[in-house]
Parts: C-alpha cells; structure tokens; sequence
C-alpha cells in the first residue's frame, strides 16, 4: 500500500504541472487587457504603463512562466490583480464553501440514489423500477443552469421558503445542493441499480436465501457489499466533477465558493488567481481518484495493491 501511494503521489507531479501548463498559455490567448478592466478605457497611457509594470505584465511571457513554476514549487501562487493579496490565501478563504456545497450535494444524491437503486433491482421492471430509471433519465438531461433558476421560482419567490441566493446557513444550502446533487442522483442510482442486478443473480445470494437469512441481512450485508465497487468508483469520479460543476450552481445561487471566484477572476482578467482556482481544483479531482482507489481495499479485501494496481 506504501509503495502504490507512493506511485500515485509522484503522478501528481506531472499532472499538475501539465494543467498548469496548459491553464497559463490559454490565458494569454483570452482577449482582453487586464489592465484596460481594472482601470478603465480612458485611463491617461502613463497610469496603464505603470500598472503594467507593478503587475509584470510588461515581460516576456516565458519569464512570467517560469517565475510562475518556481512560485507553484513553493507553494506560493502568485498575488492577485483584482483583490490585492495572495492567490492562495484568496482561494483558502473560498474554498471551505464549495466542500461544503460539494459535500452536500453528494449526501444527497446518495440518500436519494443508493435506497432507489436498490429497491429497483428488488422490484425489476415494477412500476416503482420504470418510475424511478425514468425519473433518473429526467435527472440526468437537466441542466444546472436550468434547473437552479427553476428551483428559485418555485421555492425561493412563488413559495417563499427558501432563500434566493447568499451562504447563511442551512436553508441557503438546501436549493443549491438539490441543483448540483440531481444529476449525480440519476446517474448513481442507475449504476446502484445495474451493479445489484448483477450480484442478485450470483450463487452464493442464493445460497444465503437458502441458509434462511433474511432479506434484508441478503440485500445489505452480502449483496450490497458486492455491488459497492461499482457505485464507489462512480461516486469517486463525480466528486471531482461536482467541484467543476459547482461553478454554474455558485454563480446562480450567489454562493460565495471557488467556482464563483473563478468566475469573478475570469472577468477581470486575473490570471495568477485564474491559474490557481483551476490548479486547486484538478488537484483535488486527483486527491479524489486516490482516496477512491485506497476506498476499494477497505470494501474488497480481494484487492492487493502491492500485486496488482502497484
């Protein structure tokens, strides 16, 4: 286990340093003058000249990119133009707000997903199996930028139950939790649904059935820890896709996360905070991956790390 952790860390190296890469180049074809934004069209050309040279954008860019990379080597990610202190400290101060958004989506889409999957391969092809896969299927077509607004109407302004936008406390989570939960919903439960499926017709369910268990002891202890491999690794990878995704729902739910600062960095043309919001988050798309995979030993024991995937 040592040595696959050890693997994996070091594949960190280039992946974060070809994302980074790949995020400081197509930032320099963005059209747009961050200086022009920050001081306006008709600023005199001496204040743009002198800002230009306060935030170093009057040097090449290969030194910008090298002084970029020996800053990433530190830990020190640059300085923001827009909020004038450290990018890192900018994105610490953010970043405790989408986990928490992230976090509760996922609780979501598992108490939702997990139960209805379940009880879809129980009852195959019964109504409540065609209900829920249809609904699923709803689930999965819906975009966040729709359903988010949607949800507004109804609960925030016809309704008047929920808040429309801000970060004070739990009912300001609950619209944007279901906006960025609903899609991993309908894909978790379809993939809880087909990997039970698969385990309910193995042998030794039977044998149990045949032992006298009862149905529940065979549904939750043999044929769900079976069938959690699947679901684990679907879970895994959506993790990191709900912090990508979490830049719609902040923005339409005024939450104040990472995703909305990449938004805000975006327009104003702050490439060293751009540079770190999108290095945070492949970052943690990664750490995701690794801890799935470390996840797989703990469910199934038949898994050697240090035989196979090491």
């Amino acid at each position: 286990m040592k040595r696959y952790l050890f693997r994996r860390l070091l594949l960190l190296v280039p992946v974060v340093w070809g994302v980074s890469t790949l995020v400081f180049l197509f930032l320099y074809l963005i059209p747009g003058d961050p200086v022009e934004i920050m001081l306006g069209e008709t600023a005199q050309a001496a204040d743009k000249t002198l800002l230009r040279q306060e935030l170093g954008l009057d040097r090449p860019v290969h030194l910008r990119y090298l002084e970029f990379l020996g800053g990433l080597v530190r830990g020190d990610l640059g300085s923001s133009f827009y909020f004038k202190q450290k990018v890192l400290r900018t994105i610490l101060e953010r970043y405790p707000a989408t986990l928490e958004l992230a976090l509760a989506a996922m609780v979501v889409a598992i108490i939702i997903a997990v139960p209805l999957g379940i009880i879809s391969a129980i009852r195959q092809y019964s109504l409540i199996d065609n209900t829920s896969m249809f609904l699923a299927l709803i689930g999965v077509s819906m975009p966040n930028f729709w359903l988010g607004p949607l949800l507004i109407l109804i609960f925030s302004i016809q309704l008047n139950l929920l808040p429309v936008s801000g970060r004070e406390g739990v009912a300001s989570l609950i619209l944007p939790a279901i906006t960025l939960g609903t899609a991993l919903a309908a894909i978790l439960s379809r993939m809880t649904r087909a990997s039970m499926l698969e385990v309910l017709r193995d042998e030794y369910i039977t044998t149990a059935r045949a032992k006298g268990l009862k149905e529940k002891v065979v549904i939750l202890r043999h044929a769900l820890r079976n069938a959690l491999i699947p679901i684990i690794t679907v879970i895994g990878l959506q993790s990191g896709a709900l912090l990508s995704g979490a830049i719609i729902t902040e923005t339409i739910f005024s939450w104040p996360g990472i995703g909305r600062l990449l938004i805000q960095a975006i327009e104003t043309r702050d490439y060293p905070l751009v540079q770190g919001c999108v290095l945070v988050i492949s970052f943690s798309y990664v750490v995701v991956n690794l801890l799935t995979d470390i996840l797989y030993a703990y469910v199934d024991p038949r898994i050697r790390y240090e035989q196979g995937l090491a």
